[in-house]
């Protein structure tokens, strides 16, 4: 088994996190999907076991040649370790369990919703981490075309301050404001000197992006929450194109992220667009039902045809009504999509090296009357690995997972 260096050494991190306020890199934060920024010295998740930090090599400017090593430098416990290597150990064991996980529908696939191409559609997992107070937003849901443009607004006020300050340099030499020199330029008062025609330019340049940037604050003043949001069911998953199976979480899934929405604002409008609602567990019918008689959900039973946008960049939800057999559309600030679950990349892999036998979808083949074992002896699964299912449901299997190796390792 390999074991990746951290460049952290585990056993002295005490996990204050003096060298991710320090580090001076930033890069995109992969378990926000992109939607937040992390340092090159950071914790995957909070909650995270063991509670410590590790160096992304591909990021960090000390292994990218560059002159740095601040983290080493705040680290009052002495636990970085550049020098520190990959391990590989070596196991004697009775039993394994499989714990892949699973990954996301990549929505790309299907072009007529705009994923990847219109701003305010995002999948299921994003959304959740805008609901999240731990995420990038705080718990706000912003549409993600307003949180481009506070970084827009953000990048521009710094490029503005550095041609400010290139401005500034020529009225220090000339002594002459930029507003008379460019008055006097113009109408052919000045004409002498090789920086004078630079220094028009840069002054047409700064006045042009000073107007961009007032515009762009102006918009920024009318951006609020997404309140009105539309959840479409079943992307990538019943679907003969992709994936036939039913990803079974979904519709949950969906149900508790429109709830916790309308928490976060009373104002909040949830439209749910579906086939059908397969809600399968103890109590979850009378959670979907209370979702409509209490909070307020609007389930819809059509399928989703098309997602455009108007000139605000509000999607425009294209779908027909099944119950009247009508063709609609809905204007909304941000639509969401129940993209599908599938096996992990690699799995074939991991299959051809244990041995073990994949089903139609990709996902560790079991045996109907001991669901936890695969067709080797001695590894069993749980969660994902054998298919999409719940956290109750893998919780529970987990528990049965180990269960049944303590029994092949006590000679059962």
């Amino acid at each position: 088994m390999r074991k990746k260096a951290r460049y952290v050494n585990e056993d002295l991190c005490t996990g204050c996190g003096a060298c991710a306020e320090k580090c001076p890199t930033s890069v995109a934060n992969e378990y926000e999907l992109g939607l937040g920024k992390r340092k090159a010295i950071y914790k995957f998740y909070a909650q995270g076991i063991p509670s410590v930090f590790c160096i992304d090599p591909n990021s960090c400017r000390t292994f990218q040649g560059k002159k740095c090593g601040v983290c080493e430098k705040v680290c009052e416990a002495k636990a970085i370790d550049y020098k520190q290597e990959d391990k590989i150990l070596e196991l004697n064991v009775g039993a394994i369990i499989l714990s892949t996980g699973y990954d996301l529908f990549d929505a790309t696939r299907i072009p007529e919703y705009g994923y990847g191409r219109l701003p305010n559609v995002v999948n299921a997992m994003e959304f959740e981490r805008l609901l999240s107070a731990s995420g990038p937003t705080e718990g706000h849901v912003e549409r993600l075309s307003d949180i481009r443009d506070h970084h827009l607004i953000k990048t521009s006020e710094k490029k503005l301050k550095k041609s400010s300050k290139s401005l500034a340099s020529y009225e220090k030499k000339h002594k002459m404001s930029s507003d008379d020199f460019y008055k006097q330029f113009t109408a052919g008062n000045i004409s002498d000197g090789d920086e004078f025609p630079k220094w028009a330019k840069q002054y047409e340049s700064v006045q042009e992006a000073t107007k961009e940037l007032e515009e762009l604050k102006a918009k920024a003043e009318k951006f609020d929450i997404a309140t009105r949001l539309a959840f479409i069911q079943c992307v990538g998953s019943r679907d003969f194109r992709f994936n036939k199976y039913c990803s079974s979480y979904c519709c949950m899934h969906s149900l508790k992220e429109a709830m916790m929405a309308k928490d976060h604002d009373a104002r909040t409008e949830a439209y749910i667009f579906n086939m059908d609602l397969r809600t399968v567990g103890k109590g979850f019918e009378e959670y979907k039902v209370r979702g409509a008689e209490q909070i307020g959900l609007h389930y819809v039973r059509g399928r989703v045809a098309e997602i455009t946008q108007d000139e605000n960049e509000n999607p425009i939800i294209w779908y027909e009504e099944t119950t009247s057999q009508t063709t609609k559309h809905m204007t909304v600030d941000l639509a969401i999509l129940a993209v599908a679950c599938e096996a992990p990349k690699g799995i074939e892999k991991m299959a051809e090296m244990l041995g073990a036998d994949l089903d139609e979808n990709r996902f560790f083949k079991t045996d109907l009357l001991n669901p936890l074992d695969t067709t080797v002896p001695g590894i069993f699964v749980c969660g994902c690995a054998q298919r999409p299912m719940d956290i109750p449901e893998s919780v529970a299997q987990a528990s049965s997972a180990a269960c049944r190796a303590a029994e092949v390792v006590a000679g059962g």
